[in-house]
């Protein structure tokens, strides 16, 4: 395979890229450096593979850089986005322009290819909107859907809710509808919360690797909400199978949205269950605040992955404790690197 990866040093993207290296694959990493962390993830990804890779630094919005890079491309892993629900809010047109123009910058410049390449596109659970409609049930600890055990299915309405979902949102149609009215073999997963090494996470995005490590060097957190809320964790290396798995089953699937994260048997609720988890991994837990609720911040969010199961026979089998240990224990190599 031949494969362009877009925010190929990103969290997920260095996960792929180191994924698909290590196959043989042939991988060219496009990525504008913009995001804090990732030219440690591309130093890493140099002197594990070397001369394998092919690194492009170019900006998805930049059309004829996006067109000149896919040339001759087997698949693209489109990656790179603008990830933050507060950056949205607070700028909505350079939000629009990464998430929406740049994901048609893609798909426009793969329809040109001959044959396309399978594009396949990481969308959000946040195409969700706040699932106001699905009945919830508050516990002592964490939020619970009331009727709804399997957990939220590709069937649920669409119901973009900030401009970031509303940006995400409409990437993931045009990705749908470049398969129906172009015939373009591509693939959308709505994604979870998806956790593990070379995550630099911070609090407005990628909250497993912020607490984490904030757990390790100290510091303080700020909890938004009531630390109640539910997510479903999926840790990256599972993420990564499937999505090769897609690849090589993509006469099966193309075309199709599904779910991803992991599952109602990997949940967990971001303070008043997860701190337990945490305490034990990095000793004493850091200092912490409350804030209010976040727009657009469900209560409660688990991904029903049986249609992956079903079409691709994948299944999650990292639990949250071994998942987060390895991320813990990745993490404190960094930082004792770092301090010699």
């Amino acid at each position: 395979m031949r494969a362009l990866v877009t925010g190929g040093i990103g969290f997920i993207g260095t996960n792929l890229s180191h994924r698909l290296l290590s196959d043989g694959n042939e991988v060219i990493l496009f990525d504008n450096l913009s995001r804090a962390g990732v030219q440690h993830n591309l130093d890493w990804l140099i002197a594990t593979h070397g001369k394998k890779l092919q690194f492009v630094q170019g900006d998805i919005r930049d059309f004829d850089a996006v067109l000149k890079a896919i040339q001759n491309i087997d698949a693209v892993f489109h990656l790179a986005a603008q990830v933050a629900v507060t950056t949205s809010v607070s700028n909505p047109r350079e939000d629009f322009s990464i998430n929406a123009q740049g994901t048609l910058n893609v798909l426009e410049a793969a329809r040109r290819q001959e044959p396309m390449p399978v594009v396949l596109y990481t969308s959000t659970n946040k195409v969700y909107g706040g699932l106001e409609h699905l009945g919830v049930v508050e516990g002592s600890s964490r939020y619970e859907f009331e009727n709804l055990p399997e957990g939220v299915s590709e069937a649920c309405p669409l119901d973009f809710h900030s401009p970031y979902g509303c940006s995400k949102g409409a990437a993931d149609q045009y990705v749908r509808d470049y398969h129906r009215i172009y015939g373009l073999p591509s693939i959308v997963f709505r994604m979870s919360c998806i956790y593990g090494p070379h995550q630099f996470g911070n609090e407005d995005q990628g909250w497993v690797a912020h607490f984490c490590i904030t757990g390790i060097r100290g510091g303080q957190l700020t909890i938004y909400g009531d630390g109640k809320q539910v997510r479903d964790l999926l840790y990256v290396d599972e993420l990564v199978e499937l999505m090769l798995r897609a690849y090589k089953n993509i006469d099966r699937v193309a075309g199709q949205v599904f779910n991803v994260g992991g599952g109602p048997t990997n949940t967990i609720s971001i303070w008043t269950e997860f701190r337990d988890v945490l305490r034990p991994l990095v000793g004493e837990l850091p200092a912490m605040n409350f804030a209010e609720f976040r727009p657009g911040d469900q209560k409660i969010y688990v991904s029903d992955i049986r249609k992956a199961k079903t079409l691709l026979g994948w299944a999650p089998s990292v639990k949250i404790a071994e998942g987060l240990g390895m991320l813990v224990d990745t993490w404190k190599v960094v930082m004792t690197a770092k301090v010699g």
